[in-house]
C-alpha cells in the first residue's frame, strides 16, 4: 500500500525543483526508486504532473532565455573628463536583458519563468533568490560549479547616460542546444518565448526550429552590435525581433541614415522570415512594422535618472501586449514607451511604481502614427 503522505511530500519537492532526479526524490524521502516511479506515474495519471521533466499544469508563463548578471553602475558626480580619474558614485543591481524583462513581466503580473546560468557562487545564489521573491520560476536554470555568475560595468555619466559598459557573459555560451533540448518540456508550455542574444548562435538557431515546430510565438531581443552575427541568417519561426538602429545597421551591413533606410532594412529582415521588426531609437522613440508600412511613435518626453533597463522595460511591456491576445504592434509600442518612461525616471533597473493596471490604461484609441521621413 502506498503512503499518500509520501506522495504529497514527494509533489513538493518537484514543485520545488522540477528537473530533481528519481535517485535524489528516493534518498530524500527514504523510498525506493520503484516507490518513487510508481508515485510519480500516480501523479501523472492525476494530471497533477505532466510527464518529463515533471511539467506542472499551472498558467502558461512567458519564459524568458538568456542573460542574469550582476550588474555595476558607477556615475561620475560632474561632467565626465577621459583619460582622467573621475569622482562617481557606485553601486550593484541585479540586471541581464533576459531577467530584466522577467522580472518587469512579474511586476506586470504575468506568470514568467527565466532559463539562465549562473556560477555557484554568492552572486548566483543572490540572483536566484532575488527572482524567486519577485515571482520568477528559476528552477530550470544551469548552476555552473566552475565559471563564475556574469557581471556587467556600465559606465554613467552625470545626466545618467551611457558612457561605455563591460560583459563578462562568457558562461551564457553553456546555455548550448543540447541544455536547451533537456528543457523541452518547460519550454513547450510557455506561451511566448523571449530570447536575449547572448545565447550561442546554435541555441538560437534552436529556438528557432522549436518556434516554426511548435507553433509558439518566438521574441528575439538584440543586445549589442557585436552579438547581432549571434542572429542566424533563416529567421523562419520568429514573431518579432526587437533592435535598436545601431544593430539594424549592424544586421544590414550598412548606415541607415533615413527612414527610408531604416524601412528597406526592416524589409530586408522581414523576407529573412521575421513576422516583425521593432528598431528603437533611444530618447527619440520606435519604429515598427505593419502590413509592409513602417510606423514612427515618439518617445515620453521625462527627466532622465538612469538609462539602464529602459530598453528591457519596453520589451517587456511589448510581450505583456502580445500576451494579452494583441498582435497590435502599435498598441504594443504605445506600452513599451510608457514603461521605458518610468524605468528613464527611476534609479532602479526595474521601475518599482509598475503594475498591470498602468498597461490597462493604454487602450487602442487613437492608434495612426505620423511617418517622420529622414528620420536622424
Amino acid at each position: 500500500m502506498t503512503d499518500p503522505s509520501k506522495k504529497e511530500q514527494l509533489y513538493q519537492l518537484i514543485r520545488a525543483n522540477p528537473f530533481i532526479s528519481q535517485q535524489d526524490l528516493a534518498v530524500e524521502l527514504r523510498l525506493s526508486r520503484s516507490a518513487v516511479a510508481g508515485h510519480i506515474a500516480g501523479l501523472i495519471r492525476e494530471r497533477r504532473l505532466l510527464g518529463r521533466a515533471y511539467v506542472l499544469p499551472d498558467k502558461s508563463p512567458v519564459m524568458c532565455i538568456g542573460a542574469a548578471n550582476l550588474d555595476r553602475k558607477l556615475r561620475t558626480i560632474a561632467a565626465m573628463q577621459l583619460g582622467t580619474s573621475n569622482p562617481a558614485t557606485a553601486e550593484e543591481v541585479y540586471g541581464g536583458v533576459a531577467r530584466n524583462i522577467a522580472e518587469n513581466l512579474a511586476r506586470l503580473n504575468l506568470p514568467t519563468s527565466l532559463l539562465t546560468a549562473v556560477g555557484d557562487d554568492a552572486a548566483g545564489r543572490s540572483l536566484q533568490d532575488h527572482a524567486e521573491q519577485a515571482g520568477i520560476d528559476t528552477r530550470g536554470s544551469l548552476k555552473l560549479q566552475d565559471a563564475a555568475t556574469g557581471t556587467y560595468t556600465a559606465i554613467l555619466d552625470d545626466q545618467g547616460e551611457l558612457v561605455v559598459a563591460l560583459a563578462d557573459m562568457a558562461l551564457y555560451d553553456r546555455i548550448t542546444p543540447d541544455f536547451l533540448a533537456s528543457r523541452a518540456p518547460q519550454r513547450a508550455a510557455a506561451a511566448i518565448t523571449v530570447a536575449d542574444l547572448n545565447l550561442p548562435a546554435d541555441s538560437i538557431a534552436l529556438l528557432l526550429e522549436s518556434a516554426r515546430s511548435d507553433k509558439l510565438p518566438l521574441v528575439i531581443v538584440a543586445v549589442s552590435q557585436p552579438k547581432m552575427a549571434r542572429l542566424p541568417h533563416d529567421l523562419n519561426g520568429l514573431r518579432l525581433l526587437i533592435l535598436n538602429r545601431g544593430e539594424l545597421e549592424t544586421r544590414a551591413g550598412r548606415a541607415l541614415p533615413t527612414e527610408a533606410d531604416v524601412r528597406a532594412a526592416c524589409r530586408e529582415v522581414q523576407e529573412q522570415g521575421a513576422q516583425d521588426v521593432i528598431v528603437t531609437c533611444g530618447s527619440q522613440g520606435v519604429y515598427h512594422t505593419r502590413s509592409g508600412e513602417l510606423i514612427w511613435l515618439a518617445a515620453h518626453q521625462v527627466e532622465v535618472v538612469d538609462v539602464t533597463g529602459a530598453g528591457d522595460a519596453f520589451s517587456a511591456a511589448v510581450c505583456w501586449s502580445l500576451y494579452q491576445g494583441s498582435d497590435d504592434l502599435t498598441l504594443a509600442c504605445r506600452r513599451g514607451l510608457k514603461v521605458a518612461a518610468m524605468t528613464l525616471e527611476s534609479a532602479e533597473t526595474v521601475s518599482p511604481l509598475l503594475a498591470a493596471d498602468i498597461l490597462d490604461e493604454i487602450h487602442d484609441f487613437d492608434m495612426t502614427a505620423p511617418l517622420f521621413p529622414n528620420k536622424g
